[in-house]
């Protein structure tokens, strides 16, 4: 799972609630001083949530952008109901386009889309169902089909543990599961607790379903190539989830721009937040 560098808003941003058709959704907001070029919709993913994209906000509204991220429905501090089929891959996509629809208000420039692991499989589905809303699409660090088989594993044994305990005690399950290279050692204390309580906040039916989603997940490559849209691929320099190079075949048959963020794996958005907003800046000024 990702993790913030820090939880605090740049004092570009702010947090409510962002009203759609589908119901209201809990957003991190950052407005740049002047009129926007455009707007990004951050799409988080698997056991991620707004908090994900925060070190990209005050970069991204440095370089003139409007950024919203969301916590999808059933995601940290937007509720979500105790039901398997609500978190269908269509019902979320639905959901961002309903996001969409709410934040093309006048003046804010032309939309761009972006989906990270996970809300980079919902986000593709989104364009699919209606590409119209979007100037642009951004994978970030989110594969062509199902995850790679390693994780695989993990996420199935993620989904048969949440059908038999509940989220505490499956939180302290994997941390016990974590190699000790992973220990929080260097995580600090309110960015720990946060992690903790982001867990408990998820509904549990909803990780169940995408990650089963992650698990089945088509190649749906063609299909995207064939909207038009502009791409961009990016991704950190190793990523577990989705091997590079199958990133680096996705691009290729997409036409994609592809940037590969040094030093970073599976989160840039967090890991190296200024260089990932240099590079989703400059390839959506490119399409102002």
């Amino acid at each position: 799972m990702s993790r913030p560098p820090t939880l605090t808003l740049p004092p570009c941003a702010r947090a409510y609630r962002l009203g759609t058709e589908r119901g209201a959704f809990a957003v991190h907001d950052a407005r740049p001083a002047a009129a926007p070029l455009g707007t990004a919709l951050l799409v988080p993913g698997f056991t991620g949530s707004k908090e994900d994209f925060i070190g990209l906000l005050a970069p991204l509204a440095a370089a003139g952008f409007r950024a919203v991220a969301v916590d999808g429905r059933g995601q940290h501090e937007t509720p979500g109901p105790r039901d398997q089929p609500a978190y269908e891959q269509r019902e979320l996509a639905l959901d961002v386009l309903a996001q969409a629809r709410a934040l093309g208000e006048p003046g804010g420039g032309p939309l761009h889309l972006l989906g990270h692991s996970l809300g980079g499989l919902i986000t593709r589905a989104a364009v699919l169902c209606d590409p119209a809303p979007f100037r642009t699409l951004t994978v970030l660090s989110s594969g062509p089909a199902a995850i790679d088989p390693a994780q695989q594993a993990r996420v199935r044994m993620l989904i048969d543990a949440l059908g038999r305990m509940d989220m505490a005690r499956v939180w302290e399950a994997m941390r016990a599961l974590d190699p000790p290279e992973a220990a929080d050692a260097d995580t600090p204390p309110e960015v720990g607790a946060f992690l903790r309580q982001r867990w408990l906040n998820t509904v549990p039916e909803q990780l169940i379903a995408t990650g089963r989603q992650m698990l089945a997940e088509p190649d749906r490559v063609a299909e995207l190539a064939r909207t038009g849209l502009p791409v961009h691929v990016v991704s950190g320099a190793v990523d577990y989830a989705w091997p590079v190079p199958l990133m680096d075949d996705m691009a290729r048959r997409l036409a994609a721009r592809r940037t590969v963020i040094e030093d970073a794996e599976h989160s840039p958005n967090a890991e190296r937040p200024d260089k990932t907003a240099q590079a989703l800046s400059g390839f959506w000024s490119e399409f102002g």
